[in-house]
């Protein structure tokens, strides 16, 4: 654009020349046709010598050109640069026309543009207000800033962030405009700490041009708020095996203070279920710390208030419940109430042994439990209330099977793992006399040989009796009625400790052959209990009598017996038969007959067994009238007893015959026949005793069998066998003994004592005497017969 051109000629004054441009124009831009203004036209600007001349320290911002003539900017102009807020920015130098030595006064007056924006000194301002400060407040605000004039610079201000906050401008009296932030509400600075506005400044240029800073309005505290907790209740779940020194919880109370007034402290109040502590509260970080062990079953949950206070005094509460999870961790108790450690055998089934009480400090499965005992006992667990149980006998108890019993009773909880308990209650089962003495056998039979010594031991008997002390103290007896008890005592007596049985005199198989008695054994309990037992002692025969001859019978007087052979005899002719018997029994009974002297060897024989004697051969008319034979009579005992007899022998065939020969024998040969005067009186007399004997042995014999009739169940026989002999013609004959056996029996069918006796001798006698009358003819021989 074209400059303007004013000449101003004063008198005293350079002529001046004024130019007017705005600011910011390039380098080289038309400031004005200075050749022109000079008159200069045609001329040329170098050859006129045109120059600038600029004043000391002044910036060429100009030049010519010389071409043209005109004058050129040569630097960028800022008119805010070099004249800042003056309202005129004029520049001032001179021009020399050297041709003719003369200044012009040349002035370019720099116009304002809007190339400035509005701009604040501080982009962000920040700015302290007390949340107590009441509405109406003033705070002055920072200036913005515009090197431009006029319209170009700032014309107003604007709020833009918060309706708390307004503007309030005012222009002094240099034009300034003085800008004031006004408080239009209260403020909270727990509900809005800090306010962030935005102030702008805006000029009048066009366009319009402006600038803004961020106002930071800090809201500082009062403390006008106490600490409040996050939650009203804290709740917490730990189990009950947490390690001491665990964190179990966290509280936290917020004051919306700041500062001090936003410092919160913790502190723990106790509650009648925290007697003891068990937790640490951090006053500063509100952790709760465990400084105890915890157990459900002295608690299941613990409470307790804590309260949060800040450094003005404001405080907030709140309650924290620790509940506690329930683990295994108890065994189940077992506690015995009541105990008998013995109980009689005979106690009836359902007697108590122990009441027990049971228990276990966990809960719900933890705590349900099952108790139990060996299924192999006789006993028996009943639940009788709330944990009690009663152990008592299941069925009848019997010391002698088992004395004593270990019962283990086991108490396992179902927990998982499960935990158990166990007890062993020790019983005795004490004795009751239910069981009596018993022996192995019900019949004892021992045996003795006869002529023991006296006091010597015959047998032993034992009784077991499982009863315990003074139940199976045992004694023995020999028992039966006053008679038979007087009559054993002389035979035989038993140690009533040891059961042993002892001979009080020297037996004899020949007057008894047993003993027969009844022992009783009898325990020490009260009452007593007893059981008896048969004894029979056989006596054992031995060797020791010497086989009696009963005919011929033994000289009495010095004579021998007589018997007739006819002189007709045939040969294995009768002529007699030796009898003898052994009191001995057995083999040692068993007789055996030897002729062992005779008056004509080989005239006679004689049965080995029988004892006959029978002739040999046939008598001769030199065979003396006389034999004379002797005959041994030996047992079979070892050793074996023997006896002997002479029998005489007569070769006749009639009595008046034997008297005539007889007679002609001479006393020298025979010393025995003085008796021969005396055989017919011993005949008439013999056979006048044998028939009085055979009437009395009648009626004796008839008595004894209606006596034996009457006392039948007191009589026992016992059969002797006797010797065997063969009689005449051949006719086997047997000789029995008749034995009279002595019963004694007692009031007890149990108690029987038996001692059988014999007596031989007199019904061999009775026996022989009829022998000899049925078969042999009685002689007058002066041999008397008993």
């Amino acid at each position: 654009k074209k400059s303007k051109v004013k000449r101003v000629l004063c008198c005293y004054s350079l002529p001046t020349i004024h130019y007017s441009i705005p600011e910011e124009m390039h380098k080289g831009s038309f400031v004005g046709n200075i050749a022109k203004d000079l008159e200069m036209e045609g001329m040329k600007i170098l050859e006129n010598g045109l120059r600038i001349i600029l004043n000391v320290g002044m910036i060429q911002y100009f030049a010519f050109n010389v071409n043209s003539g005109h004058l050129e900017t040569s630097e960028r102009i800022d008119r805010e640069e070099i004249c800042g807020q003056v309202e005129k920015c004029i520049l001032k130098f001179q021009i020399l026309l050297e041709s003719k030595l003369k200044l012009y006064a040349i002035e370019v007056e720099i116009t304002d543009i809007n190339d400035n924006a509005p701009h604040f000194p501080l982009w962000e301002q920040e700015l302290e207000v007390s949340e107590a400060t009441t509405p109406g407040f003033r705070v002055p605000l920072s200036e913005a800033q515009d090197p431009d004039l006029g319209t170009n610079s700032i014309q107003s201000y604007q709020l833009r962030g918060s309706s708390h906050f307004s503007l309030d401008t005012q222009i002094g009296k240099n034009g300034f405009r003085h800008t004031e932030l006004i408080l239009e509400k209260f403020l909270d600075r727990e509900e809005q700490p800090v306010y962030n506005l935005i102030l702008t400044a805006s000029d009048g240029g066009d366009p319009i041009r402006t600038g803004t800073a961020e106002i930071k309005v800090i809201v500082f505290d009062a403390n006008d708020n106490a600490p409040v907790f996050s939650q009203p209740i804290y709740e917490v779940n730990v189990k009950e095996n947490i390690p001491k020194g665990s964190i179990i919880a966290t509280v936290h109370a917020t004051d919306l203070d700041e500062g001090l007034n936003g410092e919160v402290k913790y502190f723990l109040k106790r509650t009648t279920k925290l007697d003891i502590p068990i937790v640490h509260l951090n006053s500063t970080t509100g952790e709760i710390k465990l400084i105890e062990n915890l157990d459900y079953e002295e608690s299941t949950f613990y409470e307790f208030e804590v309260q949060a206070k800040d450094w003005g005094g404001f405080t907030d509460r709140s309650m924290v419940v620790i509940f506690i999870t329930d683990l295994n961790d108890n065994a189940p108790e077992l506690a015995i109430t009541f105990v008998t450690n013995s109980v009689v055998e005979s106690s009836p089934p359902g007697t108590v042994i122990a009441i027990l009480n049971v228990r276990d400090r966990d809960s719900g499965v933890n705590g349900e439990i099952t108790i139990t005992i060996p299924d192999n006992l006789p006993f028996q667990l009943n639940k009788s209330s709330d944990g009690f149980y009663s152990l008592m006998t299941d069925n009848i108890l019997d010391r002698e099977q088992i004395p004593a019993f270990n019962i283990t009773i086991i108490v396992i909880d179902h927990g998982i793992p499960p935990l158990s308990t166990a007890t062993v209650i020790e019983l005795y089962i004490l004795d009751t006399n239910d069981n009596p003495p018993l022996f192995e056998k019900s019949i004892y039979p021992f045996y003795v040989i006869e002529n023991n010594q006296m006091g010597a031991l015959i047998c032993s008997l034992k009784a077991n009796d499982p009863d315990w002390k003074k139940n199976a103290v045992i004694r023995y007896s020999i028992t039966g009625n006053q008679t038979t008890e007087s009559y054993l005592s002389s035979y035989v007596s038993i140690n009533s400790e040891t059961g042993a049985i002892y001979a009080l005199a020297s037996f004899d198989y020949e007057n008894f052959k047993k003993i027969q008695f009844q022992v009783k054994a009898q325990d020490g309990g009260s009452p007593s209990l007893s059981s008896s037992v048969s004894v029979i002692i056989y006596i054992l025969d031995q060797n020791d009598n010497v086989p009696e001859i009963l005919y011929p019978s033994p000289p009495v007087d010095g004579s021998t017996g007589i018997e007739l052979a006819p002189r007709s005899s045939e040969p294995g002719y009768l002529v007699t038969k030796a009898v003898a018997v052994d009191a001995d029994s057995g083999q040692n009974s068993w007789l055996s007959y030897q002729l062992i002297r005779a008056t004509e060897p080989g005239l006679f024989t004689m049965g080995l067994h029988t004892g006959e004697i029978r002739t040999a051969r046939l008598f001769l008319e030199k065979d003396a009238l006389k034999q004379i034979l002797v005959v041994l009579v030996k047992d079979n005992g070892q050793p074996p007893l023997s006896a002997s007899v002479t029998l005489t022998v007569v070769l006749a065939d009639s009595f008046p015959e034997i008297l005539s020969d007889l007679s002609n024998i001479s006393a020298p040969v025979d010393p025995q026949s003085d008796l021969t005067f005396y055989l017919g009186t011993a005949v008439a007399f013999v056979s006048c005793l044998f028939f009085t004997f055979l009437l009395v042995l009648l009626a004796i014999r008839v008595y004894r069998w209606r006596k034996s009739k009457i006392e039948s169940e007191k009589i026992n026989f016992s059969d002797v066998p006797a010797s065997q002999f063969v009689g005449i013609n051949g006719i086997q004959t047997f000789l029995h003994s008749y034995c009279h056996d002595v019963s004694l029996t007692a009031d007890s069918k149990r108690n029987h004592f038996n001692i059988s006796t014999s007596n031989d001798s007199d019904t061999l006698v009775a026996l022989f005497l009829k022998y000899k009358y049925n078969h042999v003819p009685w002689k007058s021989t002066g041999q008397t017969f008993e």
